[in-house]
């Protein structure tokens, strides 16, 4: 069973429960997605799935190489393309579509996307170094320290955390549980906060862990 899709992260509200007691959730535009190929153990080596999300305004904006392959699988170009490997293929055909619908209340499930890129920071913000002295008279307050060795070997070891650029990277959150599905409306109210900006787009996929 398809357990995997691609959606568009709107921002966070909360809603209440039967006893009153408010959860913070993430709404999530999720799909609906088609599918643009169908990979086999045949042709490919591996069975997977590959997903489109997110209408092209205009054909002109794919590539020659993108345009063929939507072309040959009769579908509309797409945005986002992401792949997802099934045990089993033959119940899905090229130009279905996938909804949110695949998803229920309940169940738990790892949400992936890119980070909120916050430039380049120093170690204090990027890896909560405690920091120097905060009086007048001190002249190590937010900076490094040291970085290296004095005779032997004379370097600074590989992997020293500094300063640099933070955020802006793949981000995995595991194990986060589906509040509610609204199908007719495309969207899912996923627990806790989801990695990225809003309007990021972001894949979710069933948990690899037991289900809590």
């Amino acid at each position: 069973m398809l357990k995997g899709i691609i959606g568009r992260k709107i921002g966070m509200t909360q809603v209440f429960t039967p006893e009153g007691n408010v959860i913070p959730v993430t709404v999530v535009e999720a799909g609906p997605c088609v599918i643009t190929q169908k990979k086999t153990v045949s042709t490919d080596g591996y069975n997977a799935l590959q997903l489109g999300f997110g209408r092209v305004s205009s054909p002109k904006r794919v590539n020659k190489p993108l345009g063929g392959h939507f072309k040959k699988a009769g579908v509309e170009p797409m945005k986002h393309l992401r792949e997802v490997r099934l045990e089993d293929v033959d119940s899905f055909n090229v130009g279905q579509v996938i909804s949110a619908e695949i998803f229920a209340e309940g169940e738990f499930v790892d949400v992936q996307g890119i980070s909120i890129g916050k430039g380049t920071q120093g170690v204090m913000k990027r890896h909560n170094f405690r920091g120097g002295p905060g009086g007048h008279g001190s002249t190590f307050h937010r900076r490094v320290g040291s970085i290296g060795m004095k005779e032997w070997p004379a370097e600074t070891p590989k992997g020293k955390k500094m300063a640099g650029r933070m955020g802006n990277e793949k981000v995995t959150i595991q194990s986060l549980k589906i509040v509610r599905v609204m199908p007719e409306k495309n969207l899912i109210l996923i627990q806790g906060a989801l990695p990225g900006h809003a309007n990021g787009v972001i894949y979710i996929k069933a948990t690899v862990k037991k289900n809590r």
